[in-house]
């Protein structure tokens, strides 16, 4: 019977113990029903997208209303495929805060933030999991507004600056999305995302609906951090608590990539997106642009967490470059290192989490002699590294290898040479800590040698076998990916 049910416990489970927690108020409680919750969702995300690949997708009607009069949950093979990214990276990210939450916060806090990770969890998951598009407006303000105060959390003063900017560009995010879903609802008459597809494709010239393709495309992308809307991204990520920053860089910008790609190919369609208007071209330029600007600035940067803050919205760029090429190939190129560039930035963050937590920061001159004093942390850097330049062997060479692919099926081997190119830029500032942690002697910044809390190292080295397991076996990864790309184009169910 539960069985039946999954869709929406998923989303329902760690919905309700968001406010459980809040009603204990005692930290280990809470902590360990966050536990509890994320484990089931994970589960559960691993048993749907088992039952997709066997059955095809999945349809829930809320209240037994038929769609598209009710709210229809639908996990077809691109929403599996980003439930098992979100809930497992919830599910790693939870038994890390137990020691990092209690260093970073104040005490009468604690029990607050497994509040909002608990709500911000299942808030990303509607997001993924919902198939009308107003009830996708209600769950991203959800996880928008739980990450603002999971960020403002941080214990450095910034971080409600950071927070104060991330509200603010992210309100204007959700209002130029919902103004966009607005419209198509007042041409199509409803808001189930199936239905409203099938509505649309008579209208493809019509000024409401390139108005409503162009207020969702901005709001997106801000969610997203695409370049040059990210300017919110790299303050979030450095002066957020490190389990908020490890969550929210593995999973935030993901799920809005996500929406993006349902809206483009599974609402608007192809023919729309790519010749109606020229949104593609759009977005490949705009991907080269945070490709390259922000993997020169990473270069430069004197922290370890703005620097790979920086990276993120360089990789963005990867993903929606893949997108932008509107292929089958290039579709799952995107969608390959919109998984693995999460369990990858997830490993990252984690492990300068642990370096926090014995110094309460994270310079580059702090990471001088790392390696004596955390040898594990320092590896972990160092194989998370090495995926994020796209070294054979590791799962981001997997993402790189099939965007090449993509870009030369596509006739293009200049942006074949360019993801090539702009990787050497990535060894550049993964360099930058290889050289500080391995070849430099140690300063008075960097760390004692000392027991590093089996509760960090395990989640973080977790993700980073992760990024080594899927680099060769690509089972999962890269046959999901296509399956979730065939769906896009409309070749699959």
């Amino acid at each position: 019977m539960i069985l039946a049910h999954l869709p929406v416990l998923e989303v329902v489970v760690p919905l309700m113990a968001a406010p459980l927690t809040l009603v204990l108020r005692r930290a280990s409680l809470a902590w360990a029903l966050t536990m509890a919750a994320c484990a089931f969702s994970f589960a559960a995300a691993l048993v749907l997208a088992f039952e997709v690949v066997r059955h095809g997708p999945i349809s829930y009607a809320i209240g037994s209303w038929a769609p598209p009069w009710g709210i229809e949950y639908r996990v077809d093979a691109l929403s599996a495929f980003v439930l098992v990214l979100v809930s497992g990276i919830g599910t790693a990210v939870a038994p890390y805060a137990w020691r990092s939450v209690a260093a970073e916060l104040r005490g009468d806090q604690a029990y607050l933030f497994y509040t909002m990770y608990c709500l911000c969890v299942a808030g990303l998951l509607g997001m993924t999991i919902t198939g009308d598009a107003f009830n996708l407006f209600v769950f991203m303000e959800i996880a928008s507004l739980s990450s603002y105060v999971l960020i403002a959390l941080g214990r450095d003063r910034r971080a409600l600056l950071a927070s104060f900017q991330y509200l603010m560009l992210g309100t204007i995010g959700a209002t130029f999305f919902v103004v966009g879903v607005g419209l198509l609802f007042l041409k199509t008459g409803t808001l189930n995302l199936a239905d409203m597809a099938d509505r649309l494709q008579g209208y493809s010239h019509d000024r409401p609906v390139l108005a409503a393709l162009a207020f969702i495309t901005v709001g997106i992308s801000l969610k997203l951090a695409l370049f040059p809307l990210h300017l919110w991204l790299p303050n979030a990520y450095t002066y957020a608590p490190s389990a908020v920053t490890a969550f929210l860089a593995a999973t935030a910008t993901k799920v809005s990539i996500y929406v993006l790609l349902r809206f483009y190919f599974g609402v608007f369609g192809l023919r729309l997106v790519t010749d109606v208007l020229p949104m593609p071209q759009i977005l490949m330029g705009l991907s080269i642009l945070a490709i390259v600007s922000a993997s020169l600035v990473a270069v430069w940067q004197t922290d370890l967490k703005r620097l790979f803050a920086y990276s993120s919205v360089a990789q963005i760029g990867y993903i929606t470059l893949g997108a932008s090429l509107a292929s089958a190939e290039g579709l799952t190129a995107s969608i390959v290192h919109l998984f693995n560039h999460g369990i990858t930035k997830g490993a990252l963050f984690l492990l300068l989490g642990i370096v926090a937590y014995h110094t309460g920061r994270t310079p580059v001159a702090g990471a001088q002699g790392l390696a004596r004093a955390m040898p594990l942390t320092s590896l972990g850097i160092v194989i998370a590294g090495l995926s994020l330049i796209g070294v054979p062997g590791t799962a981001g060479f997997v993402s790189k290898w099939y965007l090449v692919l993509a870009a030369l099926e596509a006739g293009r081997w200049w942006l074949a040479a360019l993801v090539v190119a702009t990787s050497l830029i990535a060894v550049a500032y993964v360099w930058r800590f290889v050289e500080a942690a391995y070849l430099s002697a140690p300063t008075e910044a960097t760390p004692t040698a000392g027991d590093v809390p089996r509760s960090l190292l395990i989640p973080a080295w977790v993700l980073v076998g992760a990024c080594i397991w899927f680099g060769f076996d690509t089972s999962f990864t890269v046959e999901g990916a296509r399956r979730a790309a065939t769906l896009l184009l409309g070749g699959g169910p």
